[in-house]
């Protein structure tokens, strides 16, 4: 949806500091030693304004007749000038075509030309082939995690990653005795499959294992679920476990594992490291009956676990899933961060989901691994509280979610 600024809120952000969504301009002319010119600088500021990497979802804008401090610098705002600001959208030199409007508008009693660039639906947007975005009140080249995430964003309204195909692989890279029968029937009621008389090819398109009947390439979500060995299409997809006596991570490691194959194999090997060094304290005294707590509650290293698993990015990187538990507390770092309607602000409340990969979580909800979406981390915050202890705590970075929970004492 267009966003359109009201003069009063224009006024406002004119008098404001330069931010992620404001920039100024004096004039368009030339400053003596200067490399780049006002219009090429606007370019840049207006490719920014387009990439919206902050994720605002509100316009951008670029204020032109406007000094540093705020102020109109009193230059008169022609039709030539308006044509040369609107130019930077038609003549071919940034890419897509931004969504921008030039109007000319009185503010602080003054005429002044004001660019509105609305985030654009299919980022990365170039300027003369450069991704430029906005940090804080400057511009930069997007770097290659920057450029991963504005690729993810553009493939929100596509077709997600988790199904686009592996054209490296083959049918036979999956466990199709595995799909025959483990997958299916938790997916299709019995009846309906003993009538159903779709080939085994026809029902992996169907779930999404691979492309098509005609092309039957496996997907990403049909290696993760599938693969006989997915970690030779997909590197990073697997969990990487510590055992960390200390404290700091430089202490010794006292145990690790590296668990990779199918989803399913990589969560059971997790869950036997997790509850291998998960202690229980039974206290016969304090009350009637026998109390049993753990360190950590099942329920909260499962529930973080498994959205780490399932939320994860699997796309342009090699990093796995971490967990390293340590003798204070164990930490959870899930590479990608937070995706679509998800933002940092939101994160955790309950029923607030979004999915980069919503074929795999249909699988993991098919194979018993989740329940009910958009609830793990508050069924792990509950458990945490029930067992005498804080609640997890998440730090969200644009490329990463780290989470900490902390043991039992």
């Amino acid at each position: 949806m267009t966003h359109t600024y009201s003069d009063r809120e224009l006024a406002a952000m004119m008098a404001d500091i330069e931010s992620e969504l404001v920039e100024r301009k004096q004039s368009l002319r030339m400053t003596r030693g200067t490399r780049q010119g006002p219009i090429e600088k606007i370019r840049q500021a207006v490719c920014a304004f387009a990439n919206d990497l902050p994720g605002h979802r509100c316009p951008g804008v670029v204020f032109v007749g406007v000094r540093d401090d705020g102020t109109p610098s009193g230059i008169e705002v022609t039709d030539r000038l308006l044509q040369r600001l609107a130019d930077i959208k038609t003549d071919g030199n940034t890419l897509p075509p931004p969504a921008m409007s030039v109007t000319k508008r009185t503010l602080a009693g003054c005429d002044v030309a004001v660019v509105t660039v609305q985030p654009s639906d299919a980022p990365p947007v170039r300027a003369r082939g450069q991704i430029w975005i906005r940090v804080g009140p400057r511009r930069a080249i997007a770097n290659a995690q920057d450029e991963r995430i504005l690729n993810e964003r553009r493939r929100h309204r596509d077709s997600p990653f988790d199904v686009q195909s592996v054209y490296s692989a083959t049918l036979s890279d999956l466990d199709i005795r595995k799909f025959e029968e483990e997958y299916l029937p938790r997916a299709v009621d019995r009846e309906l499959l003993a009538t159903n008389d779709r080939t085994t090819e026809e029902r992996l398109a169907a779930s999404k294992m691979i492309r098509s009947v005609d092309q039957p390439t496996p997907t990403v979500v049909g290696l993760l679920i599938l693969g006989v060995r997915p970690q030779d299409f997909i590197p990073g997809a697997y969990i990487q476990f510590l055992r960390i006596a200390g404290t700091e991570i430089s202490d010794e490691i006292v145990d690790e594992a590296r668990c990779g194959g199918p989803i399913t194999g990589q969560l059971a090997r997790l869950n036997d490291k997790l509850d291998a060094h998960n202690r229980t304290q039974i206290d016969f005294t304090s009350a009637r009956r026998e109390e049993r707590r753990s360190t950590y509650p099942a329920a909260s290293l499962r529930q973080i676990s498994y959205n780490a698993v399932m939320h994860r990015t699997y796309e342009a990187t090699n990093a796995p899933v971490r967990v390293s538990w340590f003798d204070d507390r164990v930490e959870i770092i899930s590479p990608g961060g937070p995706y679509g309607a998800v933002t940092a602000e939101n994160f955790g409340q309950p029923w607030v989901a979004d999915y980069r990969n919503p074929s795999l979580a249909e699988s993991m909800r098919v194979l018993g691994l989740v329940q009910r979406f958009g609830m793990g981390i508050s069924v792990a915050r509950r458990a945490m509280l029930d067992n005498g202890q804080p609640e997890p705590s998440f730090r969200i970075e644009a490329n990463w979610i780290h989470c900490i929970l902390r043991a039992r004492r």
